[in-house]
């Protein structure tokens, strides 16, 4: 293989762009060049969306932002990415938290909520991968969540605050040492961990911020005798080095100069709000401001630090009131210029309304902290960007969604359809049915599709080391949670393996209801929202929408046509939509499925193409990890699984809930090492539900 520059972008794939993908390619990529703002590629389910926006960067040779609506997707897409550009840098920045509860005030009952959050620090140090690769390379793809429009400090600080080191160069040690205490490394010579270094005679070793290695460095005199990056265990060398950048510890860069400007100005405003509450005759507020902000700005003087830092942000920055931070997007901006880089907005139906409301949702809760005196004035400055503000700041934006919204359409040209799947594979057939008799048609369409084998060949070529589904499955849309629970059970009472899945269903039990679907311990699901977006089952043959004519936002055009997508991955596809009349979204959604059917049916008439079903072989490596413990540890981790899982959160002792939450943090921790992002999600959603409780008692 020819070797590849360090700025050179190359999709490596065992597949060509096929379908509509060449189609797409050049034209955005041609709207790209001639420097067209804003682009919408309308992409249907399974029709190789990312593989079109790899190939894309491919042919620009623009780094990118591609922004994701949660954790989840985003970390799909990274590892997605990184598939496609295994020698590019793929970087993933989301929020490093772990769980994360704001500081609040509630009036009507006058209660205060501290700030709490838990790191995690594998997620922190991708983040300073991220604005590091940033700085050094062209070939970058950032996939990120809406956490990038929160403020990161100052690039330009941030950038020219890095100490380069040349192997052979001459530096004093000890002004060196004083370099690394200016941006945020602190000393440490019993333990090393990130943010530190130690000093061992004439060696330094440092942890950075966006490596899991020590960079070790070795000086003769004051020359840099060499540099090596070592395991942070054995000491081992894993690489040496020529010449390497030391980053800031932290994204704040402050000097001991601004530090002192921005003390001197937080006192100012201070006295200015504490005189204003005391002429209001709000004694209490004056009081409780004084006091709070005083002891912050001790610990300031002292330490260069405070809890709520981020609060003075605004002031250390030296912003003025009311002027946006500087964020990821300011980082991309500086280092390739504003027309330099392409952003992506994956599901941008759902991501665009996740930027509008942002801004808002915090600055409501700064609000109400600053009105009763918990906060200066200034903290309402540390917030995310307006969507204004992230709208002027991206110059090129193409929008990616199988059902954009009005915006979408509305700022770019004719959407660039990508309708043509890769596979041949058609939109499902649809079916309107009467809710009369409804139950006896669902039932008996049940039982047609669970009794066809989806492909016999699997199971003749005597490999017992994966395991594929053998027969069909379905998916059953129900409006209320009461529905899914009561119309799975009716169906086990009639013989038929159900199971329901809802949003009080998280952490494990949801990927073993999953799982089990794949593995044939039963044939249909039954659920609410969840099976909309992000459900990839090849083996669902049939999606049933109950209550289709319900006009809502479970019911909306939108939400039909990712119900409707769900079956568009198996070559038997059909939808029934169970309704006494056809709303204006219905027939939409009925109208849009048929346009699209025809397009791929004549395409494949053309090219003599037969569809078929790809099946995937069933694996959960999180399911799997409790099959290679010890019969012991099984005896644990069942019994843990029964008290987190089935045991009602009310009925838990404190002890069930501290081990609880000790075992789910740790399958977490674990589940995010192995970018099993998905799933270290739902163990965080369940924890969340355990913490609060355990607060309770």
């Amino acid at each position: 293989m020819q070797e590849l520059k360090q700025d050179e972008f190359k999709v490596v794939s065992k597949f060509e762009p096929a379908g509509d993908q060449p189609k797409v390619i050049k034209e955005i990529t041609e709207r790209i060049k001639a420097g067209e703002p804003r682009q919408t590629l309308l992409g249907i389910t399974g029709s190789g969306k990312t593989f079109t926006v790899a190939n894309i960067i491919e042919q620009t040779q623009k780094p990118a932002l591609v922004l994701a609506p949660n954790k989840t997707l985003a970390g799909q897409l990274c590892n997605e990415f990184k598939e496609f550009f295994p020698e590019n840098r793929v970087e993933y920045f989301i929020s490093y938290y772990d769980y994360y509860q704001p500081e609040s005030y509630i009036p009507h009952s006058d209660t205060f909520i501290e700030k709490t959050a838990k790191v995690n620090d594998d997620i922190d140090r991708m983040r300073y991968s991220t604005t590091r690769s940033i700085f050094e390379r062209d070939d970058v793809v950032v996939v990120a969540s809406v956490s990038c429009i929160y403020g990161l400090g100052i690039p330009e600080l941030y950038f020219e605050s890095a100490i380069p080191l040349e192997l052979g160069k001459e530096i004093d040690l000890k002004e060196f040492l004083n370099q690394l205490v200016n941006i945020q490394y602190r000393r440490n010579d019993t333990q090393i961990s990130r943010g530190l270094f130690r000093v061992r005679g004439e060696i330094v070793e440092i942890h950075q911020a966006d490596e899991e290695r020590i960079l070790r460095i070795e000086f003769f005199g004051d020359e840099i005798e060499r540099l090596a990056y070592v395991d942070r265990i054995t000491g081992e060398i894993l690489e040496l080095l020529d010449e390497v950048k030391v980053f800031p510890a932290k994204h704040y860069v402050t000097d001991e100069e601004t530090m002192e400007k921005a003390i001197e100005q937080i006192q100012q405003e201070l006295e200015e709000r504490v005189n204003e509450f005391k002429k209001q005759g709000k004694d209490v507020e004056a009081q409780r401001l004084l006091q709070r902000t005083k002891y912050d700005l001790e610990m300031m003087r002292e330490v260069g630090y405070c809890t709520g830092i981020e609060n003075y942000s605004r002031i250390l920055e030296g912003r003025a009131p009311g002027t946006a931070p500087k964020v990821l997007i300011d980082y991309m901006n500086r280092r390739y210029g504003e027309d330099g880089w392409l952003c992506f907005i994956d599901e941008s139906h759902m991501g665009l309304p996740q930027l509008r409301a942002m801004y808002h949702g915090d600055f409501s809760r700064k609000s109400v902290l600053v009105d009763y005196g918990f906060r200066l004035p200034c903290a309402v400055d540390n917030r995310p960007l307006k969507y204004e503000e992230f709208d002027e700041r991206v110059k090129q934006i193409i929008y990616v969604s199988a059902t954009p919204g009005d915006e979408e359409i509305e700022r770019s040209p004719e959407p660039t359809e990508l309708i043509i799947r890769p596979t041949g594979l058609l939109d499902p057939e649809l079916e309107i049915h009467q809710t009369t008799g409804q139950i006896d048609k669902l039932m008996e369409e049940i039982k047609l599709r669970t009794a066809r084998s989806l492909d016999p060949e699997l199971y003749s070529k005597g490999d017992d080391s994966v395991y594929f589904p053998k027969n069909e499955k379905v998916i059953v849309n129900t409006l209320t949670k009461k529905m899914a629970e009561d119309l799975s059970e009716y169906l086990l009472e009639h013989e038929i393996p159900a199971r329901y899945l809802h949003s009080e269903i998280k952490s494990l039990e949801r990927i073993k209801i999953l799982n089990d679907l794949r593995k044939d311990e039963y044939d249909v699901l039954v659920g609410v929202n969840l099976l909309r977006e992000g459900i990839d089952l090849p083996e669902v043959s049939l999606v049933c929408i109950m209550d289709a004519d319900k006009e809502g936002y479970l019911r909306n055009y939108r939400t039909l046509i990712q119900m409707i997508g769900r079956a568009a991955r198996n070559a038997r596809s059909k939808v029934i939509l169970f309704a006494d009349k056809t709303t204006d979204s219905m027939a939409k959604a009925i109208d849009e499925t048929n346009r699209r059917r025809e397009l791929q049916l004549a395409f494949n008439q053309e090219h003599g193409i037969t569809p078929k079903t790809v099946l995937k072989p069933v694996s959960n490596p999180i399911l799997e990890a409790f099959d290679k413990l010890d019969e012991e540890e099984k005896v644990a981790a069942n019994a843990l699984l029964e008290t987190v899982l089935n045991k009602p959160i009310t009925q838990m002792s404190k002890r069930d809930l501290i081990r609880s939450i000790d075992k789910l943090e740790e399958e977490m921790h674990n589940a995010a090492k192995l970018l099993d992002f998905e799933n270290a999600a739902l163990y965080r959603d369940h924890l969340k539900s355990l913490r609060e409780k355990l607060e309770e008692k």
